[in-house]
């Protein structure tokens, strides 16, 4: 209710009020985090619950002091690391027919390959290295037409296409 001569809209709430519920709040916080984090273990690795060193005396006939023996179980705690895994890319070889994105399905590089498919009609060995995959004549940075061997560049960022070719490997 407001004051007489203010507005509903005017009327701010209390600093009193507002510390007594942020502070209630805080404290409530603050239990809560103790009751959850004071198990009472120091985080440690030791275990002091476990067995301690056992003593035995052995005393031997004519002996003017006994002989101590002192038995202490070790508790060694061994971390097992695992192999570092190598990181999976692009593969270093691929089919004769396709097309490729160097750099996500090929791996950039120089490639080699022994020439057309053997069981093909036209011994033909065609491949293209294209600024993008649009299909127009204009994306063609170079190609090639080969009756024999061949070896090709191809970076990163470029797609490379082939077609009617045996395999394809990195050789650098």
């Amino acid at each position: 209710m407001p004051f007489p001569g203010q507005s509903p809209i005017e009327r701010k709430p209390s600093r009193r009020k507002a510390w007594l519920t942020h502070g209630a709040t805080a404290l409530v916080a603050l239990i809560f985090g103790a009751a959850i984090g004071g198990n009472g273990e120091s985080g440690g690795t030791a275990d002091a619950s476990g067995p301690a060193p056992a003593a035995t005396v052995t005393k031997t006939a004519g002996a003017p002091k006994p002989a101590v023996t002192v038995t202490e179980t070790a508790k060694e705690t061994v971390t097992a690391k695992p192999k570092p895994v190598k990181k999976s890319g692009p593969p270093s070889s691929f089919s004769g027919d396709g097309q490729y994105l160097v750099g996500e399905d090929i791996q950039a590089g120089t490639y080699r390959t022994a020439g057309p498919q053997k069981d093909s009609l036209i011994p033909n060995c065609y491949w293209e290295r294209l600024k993008n995959a649009s299909g127009e004549f204009g994306a063609i940075i170079a190609n090639d037409n080969m009756q024999g061997q061949g070896r090709v560049t191809v970076n990163k960022g470029e797609y490379f296409k082939t077609s009617g070719c045996q395999n394809w490997e990195k050789v650098g």
